[in-house]
C-alpha cells in the first residue's frame, strides 16, 4: 500500500509539473502577442485597418494596435529622421518603403493592394450636375470652382495628382493642364488625402483629387478617370512612366524624383520593431484572402496578393506563402 500511495504521490506531482511546463508554454506564447503593435499607414488605409485592426484584436485581445495615420512620406520621415519606434509602415506607394526605408531600417516589401485616382465631389458642389469625364479639366478651372489636392511633399496622392496631370496634358491634347492647376487653389493643399474630407464636408470646395478607396468609403460622389491617366491599369505602366514629379528628399535641400506607375500598397516590419512577433502574425491576417484582404477589397482597395517580391530570402517564413519569388 504504502509502494501504491508513494507511486500515486509522485504521479501526482509529475502531473503538476506537467500542468506547471503548459501553463509556461502557454503564457509565453501568449506574452509573445501582447504589448503594444505600432502602425505608421497612409491616410488612405484609415477605414481598411481600422477594420483589420479590430477583427485581429478579437484573436488577440491582448495586444494594443496603436495607429498613426499621415502621408505616406510623411510616415517614413518618422522613421527615418525622428527615429520614432514602428512595428509596421504601411505605404500607399511601394516605392516610399523602397527608396526611403530599404536597406538601412528595413530588408522586405510587400505588395498587398491597389487603388485608382479620381475626380472627387457632392451634391452641393458647383456644376455637379454638369461634371463628366471629359469636361472635368474645364468646370475645375472655372473661376467660380475651388478644388483641393494633397501635399507632393508629404503624400503620394499629391505627387500622384501631378503625374495625372501631366499624363491627361497628353490625353486630351492640352498644354496648359499641368501649369493652370498646379498654380490655382494652393491654399487648398493639405498634408495627406485625407484631410482634404473635411474640406468637401464643410463646402469649402467643390472638388478634390482623392483616390477612390476613399470616396467609396464616405460614400462620395466621383468621376472615373480614364485608364491612361488614373494610374490604375497595368497596361498603361509604361505611359505612366513619362510622369515624374520631383518632392523633398529625405535629407535639407535633397530631392528625389517620382515616376509614375500603377498604383500599389505595400508594408514592412522594420528591422528594430519593438514588437516583432505580434508584426508578423498582423501582416500574416492582412494578407490572408478571407480576413485582411477581403476587408481590404470591401473598402474599394482591390488585393494584388500574391506578387513578385525583392529580397525574398529576408521574408519572415509565416509571410512566403503570399508572395512570388
Amino acid at each position: 500500500m504504502l509502494l501504491r500511495a508513494t507511486s500515486i504521490k509522485f504521479l501526482s506531482i509529475g502531473f503538476l509539473f506537467f500542468l506547471m511546463a503548459s501553463f509556461s508554454v502557454f503564457s509565453q506564447g501568449s506574452k509573445q502577442l501582447s504589448s503594444d503593435l505600432i502602425i505608421f499607414h497612409a491616410g488612405s488605409l484609415s477605414v481598411p485597418f481600422k477594420e483589420i485592426a479590430a477583427e485581429f484584436k478579437k484573436l488577440n485581445p491582448r495586444v494594443n494596435i496603436l495607429m498613426e495615420s499621415a502621408g505616406s512620406v510623411a510616415s517614413a520621415r518618422k522613421i527615418t529622421d525622428l527615429d520614432k519606434p514602428c512595428d509596421i509602415m504601411a505605404s500607399a506607394d511601394y516605392s516610399v518603403i523602397d527608396k526611403m526605408l530599404i536597406p538601412k531600417f528595413a530588408d522586405w516589401n510587400i505588395k498587398f493592394a491597389s487603388n485608382e485616382l479620381c475626380v472627387v465631389y457632392s451634391e452641393k458642389s458647383r456644376y455637379a450636375n454638369q461634371i463628366t469625364a471629359k469636361n472635368w479639366t474645364e468646370i475645375l478651372l472655372k473661376p467660380d470652382v475651388a478644388f483641393g489636392r494633397s501635399d507632393p511633399n508629404s503624400d503620394p496622392c499629391g505627387y500622384r495628382t501631378e503625374m495625372m496631370l501631366q499624363l491627361a496634358e497628353k490625353h486630351y491634347n492640352k498644354s496648359a493642364i499641368y501649369n493652370n492647376f498646379t498654380r490655382k487653389d494652393q491654399q487648398y493643399m493639405r498634408p495627406k488625402e485625407t484631410d482634404l474630407l473635411a474640406l468637401i464636408e464643410t463646402n469649402s470646395v467643390d472638388y478634390i483629387f482623392l483616390y477612390r478607396s476613399v470616396a467609396v468609403q464616405h460614400n462620395l460622389k466621383y468621376i472615373v478617370l480614364p485608364d491612361a491617366i488614373n494610374l490604375k491599369n497595368p497596361s498603361f505602366a509604361s505611359q505612366y512612366t513619362t510622369a515624374k514629379v520631383s518632392i523633398n528628399g529625405s535629407k535639407p535641400g535633397e530631392k528625389q524624383i517620382m515616376t509614375g506607375e500603377p498604383m500599389v500598397y505595400s508594408f514592412t516590419i522594420l528591422r528594430n520593431a519593438p514588437n516583432k512577433t505580434a508584426a508578423i502574425a498582423f501582416a500574416e491576417f492582412l494578407l490572408q484572402k478571407n480576413k485582411g484582404q477581403a476587408i481590404m477589397a470591401r473598402n474599394g482597395q482591390p488585393s494584388v496578393v500574391p506578387m513578385k517580391v525583392e529580397n525574398f530570402d529576408k521574408i519572415p517564413l509565416q509571410l512566403r506563402p503570399f508572395v512570388k519569388k
